[in-house]
């Protein structure tokens, strides 16, 4: 009578209830138990300690059915995947040559100029695209008449870089939805839900992908768009993916393999990506991980370090297999890298953009005092507020960045996508950033 049967923590962070999905294929609903789900698992739970297992004999005969159904099931195991992981060697982690060499090769390949200008991919997605995309998703245009529309999309963000004089362009990703869910919908190994969604904070919710079997990739998932992009473009392509750690962690993940397993998977399928992406001449790729930090253990010790290192892992997995000229990019929404930084500097990226605008150019310091030999670009300007920096608060920023960085080692970018801004504040503000660069770049070029 002193025992309370309950769940072990707050349903607050899962969906609602699984009557809603009335697209999630029979076998695959039968795995899961959202709230209202688990509200009822309670409740046969408390049944079976007050009245004995006999009396709930048939919902724990159904359980384990549905248990042995997942366990067994041809979409949980993949036996070429697995297969893949076990000739997984040492060698697939690691780049050819270490940074200077590469530099050198991606300065001969990529000519860029000093203090070099880029944004972090995404630009405004107008309510023209999300009508299209609806249209598209709900089967009212035809493939051929969406491509048309997004190909067109390319061109026209391509001529305003063009206008901008930007110099390592992105193709804008008119066609993608969230930087999640579009990888999950070209790999195998994951299922979306329809209504299942979860607050994130505040008022912001989403709509996580299930990772519900070992991943792979099919197909190529971004070649087209950023090989389209690269031939109506003057300057270096930059391709855009999303990392392993950040696909892991905005998924919800399988609970019957560990996570390390589960993102040394999405790092070899990031990892043909990237390869077909340097096949179809795209020389610079960027893979974001902005969520490396959110899955940093709080307490520091042995848990921290085990993560770090697998993450870390994941990510070098997914971008070693290219050769030197090519520039490895990744982005981070966060700029306090002190109680971590070894694993930033481990991940071995050419470049690392990070979003600095709201914060003290004094947090730069630590790139300094670990002596960080490869090239930055700190966020100018916060793309968060519709508010357009001036050419001189640009200017003001990069000095400051200056007093902790190398001048050939500073890259010059917003401080993240521009996906949610509007059209006239994004070219109004990157034209002063460029502005501020040119002037850099004249001033240092003397």
């Amino acid at each position: 009578e002193r025992v309370i049967v309950g769940t072990s923590s707050s349903l607050l962070h899962t969906p609602h209830t699984l009557e809603s999905e009335k697209n999630l294929d029979a076998e695959v609903k039968d795995w899961f138990a959202f709230a209202c789900e688990k509200a009822k698992e309670v409740a046969i739970i408390a049944k079976a300690v007050t009245e004995g297992p006999a009396s709930v004999k048939a919902e724990l005969d159904a359980n384990a059915k549905s248990m042995q159904s997942r366990a067994t099931s041809k979409r949980t195991n993949n036996p070429e995947v697995k297969k893949r992981q076990e000739a997984v060697s040492k060698a697939m982690y690691e780049r050819k040559s270490g940074f200077p060499t590469r530099y050198a090769a991606q300065k001969t390949h990529l000519s860029l100029p000093m203090f070099p200008t880029t944004t972090i991919g995404s630009f405004p997605q107008t309510k023209d695209i999300r009508i299209m995309r609806n249209k598209f998703t709900k089967g009212e245009i035809t493939p051929k008449e969406y491509e048309e529309f997004i190909e067109k999309e390319i061109r026209d963000v391509i001529a305003i870089q063009d206008e901008l004089e930007l110099d390592v362009y992105v193709h804008g990703e008119p066609e993608r939805n969230d930087m999640v869910q579009y990888f999950g919908e070209r790999l195998d190994g994951y299922v979306f839900t329809t209504h299942a969604w979860v607050q994130s904070y505040g008022s912001r919710c989403v709509r996580p992908p299930i990772i519900v079997g070992d991943v792979s990739r099919p197909a190529p998932m971004t070649v087209k768009e950023s090989k389209y992009a690269a031939s109506v473009s003057k300057k270096p392509m930059k391709g855009m993916l999303t990392g392993p750690i950040t696909c892991l962690r905005w998924s919800f993940p399988r609970d019957d393999v560990h996570q390390s397993v589960q993102a040394q998977q999405l790092a070899l399928a990031l990892r043909d990506e990237v390869v077909d992406l340097e096949k179809a001449g795209i020389y610079v790729i960027q893979v974001d991980e902005p969520a490396l930090r959110e899955g940093l253990p709080l307490r520091a010790g042995s848990e921290r370090e085990k993560y770090l290192s697998w993450a870390v892992d994941s990510f070098k997995l997914s971008t070693a297999g290219v050769e030197d000229s090519t520039q490895i990019h990744s982005h981070f929404c966060y700029s306090e890298f002190q109680d971590f930084f070894h694993a930033i500097a481990a991940l071995d990226a050419d470049v690392l953009s990070i979003e600095n605008s709201k914060s003290d150019a004094k947090l730069l310091k630590v790139f300094i005092d670990e002596a960080y030999p490869r090239h930055i670009g700190p966020g100018v300007y916060d793309i968060h507020s519709p508010r357009v920096p001036s050419e001189q608060e640009i200017k003001d920023r990069v000095s400051e960045m200056l007093q902790y960085l190398k001048p050939d080692q500073l890259w010059i970018n917003p401080d993240c996508g521009l996906k949610t801004r509007q059209w006239k504040e994004t070219k109004e503000a990157l034209s002063n950033m460029v502005a501020a660069a040119q002037a850099y770049r004249q001033q240092y070029n003397k």
